[in-house]
């Protein structure tokens, strides 16, 4: 399977980077790396995430990581990372869904 970011995705990870860095660089850039390396282990297995309760699309999934949400889409040969959301976010108030987008 192909990985593949969004921008908004990789926006995502650029804003929780920045705000990790007000506090320290070195624990911004590990943080960040080890979103990545949860993502990269997509790959080999794309429906290990969970189904997103909000969504009603099986291919809609998502991986929990520390209080972030990563949330992605599974395709016949790619994985679409659609967004990575803090948990205490609520998607069902957004009228535009992370997956309704593209």
């Amino acid at each position: 399977m192909k990985l593949e970011w969004t921008k908004p995705a990789l926006l995502d990870l650029e804003s929780i980077q920045d705000y990790i860095k007000k506090d320290s660089e070195y624990y911004a850039n590990h943080f960040v790396e080890r979103i990545i390396e949860a993502v990269e282990s997509l790959e080999k297995f794309p429906e290990m995430g969970r189904k997103v309760p909000e969504a009603e699309e099986e291919n809609i999934r998502e991986l929990l990581f520390h209080n972030y949400r990563i949330i992605y889409r599974v395709g016949t040969d790619s994985i679409l990372i659609l967004t990575v959301i803090h948990s205490a976010r609520d998607l069902s108030r957004k009228r535009r869904k992370p997956w309704d987008v593209i």
